[in-house]
């Protein structure tokens, strides 16, 4: 059995938490309800991009990770990654999280 809360509950609880700090959270690609992963654009706003996805551990774990940060000399660049990522796991949520801080809510 697993333990993970479905992909569609967790967004829903990151948005509202995001929201009860004074943020802003919104989806920008759904993914599948039950079982999809999860990427995190991060900003303050609307600045700073960065993405954190859960990576499966050797230990069997799965930890939230940086995988991209914004360049500032390249900013399209940010979004052709979420945009290949999209294409690569079409289970995957991405959800921005605009907030003082955003990485507070995913426990980093």
């Amino acid at each position: 059995m697993d333990d993970r809360l479905p992909a569609q509950l967790e967004v829903q609880g990151l948005i509202r938490a995001v929201q009860a700090a004074g943020g802003f959270a919104t989806v920008l690609a759904r993914g599948e309800k039950q079982a999809g992963t999860i990427m995190l654009i991060c900003c303050e706003n609307g600045t700073k991009l960065r993405a954190y996805e859960r990576m499966p551990q050797l230990d069997g774990s799965r930890r939230w990770t940086l995988s991209k940060t914004q360049d500032i000399e390249n900013p399209y660049e940010f979004a052709q990654y979420c945009a290949r990522r999209s294409a690569q796991d079409p289970d995957l949520w991405q959800l921005e999280l605009d907030v003082a801080n955003p990485e507070r809510f995913i426990g980093l």
